[in-house]
């Protein structure tokens, strides 16, 4: 079975090899999402432990972050609001 395994592994990367670069946006995209994740993650761990920052957010999301000095992308505000659904 490793046999079979490793000629589809290769032929795989054969056919990988064919395709084009992936467009700088998407890399660059790629590259910045951990950071994105990891400050809707903060954002969102603070929504839940301070009251008035929740409702600060609750009230106008873009002026509670600008107020706390958050520089937040604005492509990146529905994920947050999604993330802040749940909390």
């Amino acid at each position: 079975m490793t046999e079979m395994n490793e000629h589809h592994e290769e032929r795989l990367a054969k056919l990988l090899r064919t395709l084009p670069p992936a467009p700088q946006a998407w890399v660059r995209a790629a590259q910045e999402l951990p950071r994105a994740r990891r400050e809707i993650d903060e954002i969102a761990a603070r929504v839940e432990a301070d009251h008035e920052f929740r409702a600060a957010v609750t009230a106008d999301l873009e002026a509670a972050l600008e107020a706390a000095g958050y520089e937040v992308d604005p492509s990146l505000l529905p994920a947050l609001r999604a993330r802040l659904e749940s909390v």
